[in-house]
């Protein structure tokens, strides 16, 4: 069974990001970002509604970083600590080396490439330092968006399991993609 430790957290950069743990400084961003209905579209979540509501999260998103149980980042541009979206490693697997990626970005950014740079960062974390053997990403069938940036990043389509989330009274479809370490290009 993997160890996982976070500590120190690990800043990650790329030619144009820089990925930084998420302080309660973020919090208008993360209000941003938990509260746009386009953002979270296909994210079963409810929206964030005020800044406590951001607070919580970031809360949340710390609780796991001290705990080892996952871990996100505020993904930035280098130059300006403005938080533009959040990625990270989530339901972690320590026995069976394997862990979720997920991601989110304001709209504004999306269609610029800084999502699929990011994974590829982020990928690189969870199988050099965590030493996962698998990452898995879990998402709606109707987020091509999202599904375009995983097969470029070279994950392939495991399952689309039919109406398996209840949520406000909605069932929900998941699909799931996943990558081997074997098969990560760097």
């Amino acid at each position: 069974m993997l160890e996982i430790n976070f500590h120190p957290f690990k800043n990650l950069e790329t030619e144009r990001l820089l990925l930084r743990r998420i302080s309660t400084d973020d919090v208008n961003e993360v209000l941003e970002l938990r509260g746009n209905p386009e953002t979270m579209k296909y994210i079963p979540r409810p929206l964030a509604k005020t800044k406590d509501d951001a607070l919580v999260h970031i809360k949340m998103i710390d609780d796991k970083i001290i705990n080892n149980e996952g871990i996100n980042w505020g993904i930035t541009l280098k130059g300006n600590p403005k938080l533009i979206g959040i990625i990270g490693h989530y339901r972690i697997q320590p026995e069976n080396h394997r862990c979720e990626i997920g991601y989110m970005i304001l709209p504004k950014y999306n269609g610029q490439g800084i999502v699929t740079e990011a994974i590829k960062i982020v990928l690189e974390y969870g199988f050099d330092d965590l030493q996962m053997h698998s990452i898995e990403a879990v998402i709606d069938p109707d987020n091509v968006a999202s599904e375009r940036v995983l097969q470029k990043n070279g994950f392939v389509k495991e399952a689309h399991i039919l109406e398996n989330e209840l949520y406000e009274g909605k069932f929900w479809d998941t699909v799931i993609y996943s990558l081997l370490k074997r098969n990560f290009k760097r």
